[in-house]
């Protein structure tokens, strides 16, 4: 009996512990990606293997969730999330807000918004949701007046006032702090302002810490009540993420919990 005993726990001891369930989530490079490293040892206590894959643009994180290529993404605000869904009829959705970045428009060549001449280029993002976020930014700062009841979405076309005949043009987002060189101030995202070496509060105009615009963790619909997605979001809203982001951003980045 004694012999039996041993080689059970033999073999017991031979077999391999648990797997970690394997979380494959999308984000961009910058902040998003940073804050996942930070998640990721807390969320291995929980069970939760969390493979980052960073995404160069806002289009294929989406693309890739919903293809089964991730099992996540932390990259988006929920408007934008809203309008890719509208779009392209994505089955995925937010379990949980993670933080806001305040948008900042910046420039390179004048120190600040009141420096801005008449006539004046200026780069905002073309997708509608990031440009519209930058449109109600220079509406909230008095620089235009955009038609009511426009939602988060305005375009260009929405401007029924603009004093300083500012000449307004779309770029990619990911390109913008590229355009610095060429205009005299672009919107600029805080997740690509910091890669590029601009510090979001240098921005010349900057968004207030309101509105719609915290980020999310999205999953597909139909994995939303799985165990995997509590772990992962009771890892990334957790004491240490927290104490992470504000010691690690210092107020550039904004906590929802």
């Amino acid at each position: 009996m004694l012999r039996i005993v041993t080689i059970l726990a033999a073999l017991a001891a031979a077999l391999p512990a648990s797997a970690a369930e394997r979380v494959r989530i999308g984000a961009t490079p910058g902040p998003h990606a940073q804050i996942l490293e930070a998640v990721k040892p807390i969320a291995a206590k929980r069970g939760i293997d969390l493979q980052i894959q960073e995404f160069s643009d806002y289009v294929i994180p989406n693309e890739a969730l919903a293809a089964g290529e991730l099992e996540a993404n932390s990259f988006q605000h929920q408007p934008y999330l809203d309008n890719q869904k509208a779009d392209r009829g994505y089955k995925i959705e937010s379990v949980a807000q993670t933080v806001n970045y305040p948008m900042g428009i910046y420039s390179k060549k004048h120190k600040s918004w009141d420096a801005i001449p008449d006539g004046a280029t200026i780069a905002i993002q073309n997708d509608p949701t990031n440009g519209g976020r930058s449109l109600l930014l220079l509406q909230d700062k008095g620089v235009i007046t955009l038609k009511e009841g426009v939602g988060f979405k305005p375009s260009v076309a929405d401007i029924v006032k603009n004093p300083k005949k500012l000449r307004i043009i779309e770029v990619d987002a990911a390109q913008a702090p590229r355009s610095l060189d060429d205009v005299d101030a672009a919107a600029v995202n805080t997740n690509y302002a910091e890669p590029a070496g601009l510090k979001p509060t240098d921005a010349i105009l900057r968004e207030a810490p309101k509105g719609p615009y915290v980020n999310v963790i999205a999953v597909r619909s139909a994995d939303k009540d799985k165990p995997w997605v509590k772990a992962l979001v009771e890892s990334y809203r957790s004491p240490e993420v927290k104490e992470f982001v504000e010691k690690t951003f210092k107020g550039a980045v904004l906590t929802s919990w």
